[in-house]
């Protein structure tokens, strides 16, 4: 591997690994696994499978292997008991450990897997999509979704490591690839004015010659916030801050029932709308509202829904949400490009307008 970056807790920290081709690091983590007598099993998606058939090969070797449909609504309790059947037929003991070869679907369902299966088995990141490399590999968040929310279910719970490699991405469909871009660009609008600015100047793409220096931005800045607020129990800002859109995002996901928008395209959106609860709020202006809204266009991601949702059911969606302390939402909100902050006290009238700006009635 190039480089790796370290993700500092205690006794929990790991390595996040970098570079083009992350399997040889993979299949020499895996036959340390083995020497050392633990059982691995893997878990990932039909998509990659198929299109990164010779890597899922060059990466686990004849390991047993779990195929899950792809999408969103893989996060379930069905899913979930799946992936503990599996783990149970291969006699996978607590020494063993779990590999999520996939998106952010897969890592975190394989990942609260682990968490709760004997009680706590080890496990490791393998993202396969942009949206996976940037965001849900890192941080330990695991979980599933319920029919009343996303992500209602789970459990924080480390990997031992993560292996980043930009190769995998070459057969990622342009979709899934601007997915990805949203999360992107909310890490620098909440914590990286610099970045935002570059992408303003030039879209990234998947032949970008800097994309893989993004990423690890986007890495270095997700495990510095992970480090100080691992368990997201800071009274302000903290951890909750990389939630940036996705209060919006997340009502819109569970209301179209997970498989309309895809979860970038959902933040997006909730960017949008989040940027116009902030103008609301008096922290930005109407230009930056603006700015946003072109460079999310810019990287070919919706910043209204496509077609309306009602009011009602997106605003009880949201108060569902995980971040509802003590029966009242709170909101991240744009002090300026590049500084977020955590808001409580919001006017559900000024959510209700931020929401009905991107298309909501």
């Amino acid at each position: 591997m190039s480089e790796t970056l370290t993700v500092n807790l205690a006794e929990r920290s790991y390595p996040i690994n970098f570079g083009a081709d992350v399997a040889p690091a993979v299949r020499a983590a895996v036959a340390g696994l083995v020497a050392e007598g633990r059982k691995v099993a893997v878990v990932t998606d039909r998509n990659f499978a198929r299109a990164q058939r010779d890597a899922l090969h060059a990466m686990f070797g004849e390991q047993p292997v779990l195929v899950l449909e792809p999408g969103e609504e893989t996060k379930s309790l069905v899913d979930l008991g799946r992936v503990w059947d599996f783990l149970a037929e291969h006699r996978v003991d607590r020494g063993g450990a779990l590999f999520a070869a996939g998106g952010g679907v897969i890592g975190d369902l394989a990942g609260f897997a682990a968490a709760s299966y004997l009680r706590g088995i080890a496990f490791y990141q393998v993202p396969t999509t942009l949206l996976s490399m940037v965001d849900s590999s890192v941080g330990g968040k695991t979980g599933i979704n319920l029919k009343a929310g996303k992500n209602l279910v789970g459990a924080f719970h480390q990997p031992r490591g993560v292996f980043i490699g930009t190769r995998l991405l070459e057969t990622l469909p342009p979709r899934e690839f601007a997915a990805g871009m949203a999360e992107i660009i909310k890490t620098g609008l909440l914590g990286d004015a610099a970045l935002f600015e570059q992408l303003a100047k030039a879209p990234l793409t998947v032949a970008s010659p800097e994309l893989g220096a993004v990423i690890r931005r986007c890495c270095e800045l997700k495990a510095r916030v992970v480090e100080a607020d691992e368990h997201e129990t800071a009274k302000e800002g903290g951890r909750a801050l990389l939630n940036l859109g996705h209060t919006f995002g997340h009502a819109i996901e569970q209301v179209t029932g997970y498989g309309v928008y895809l979860h970038g395209e959902a933040v997006a959106i909730g960017l949008a709308a989040a940027a116009r609860l902030s103008q609301k709020l008096g922290y930005i202006g109407a230009s930056d509202v603006a700015r946003i809204d072109a460079v999310l266009a810019a990287h070919a991601l919706p910043t209204r829904l496509r077609e309306s949702l009602p009011l009602g059911r997106l605003m009880a969606a949201m108060a569902r949400d995980k971040k509802v302390r003590a029966g009242a939402l709170r909101f991240v909100v744009l002090k300026s490009l590049g500084d977020a902050a955590t808001a409580g006290g919001v006017d559900p009238v000024l959510a209700e307008a931020s929401f009905q700006d991107v298309g909501a009635v």
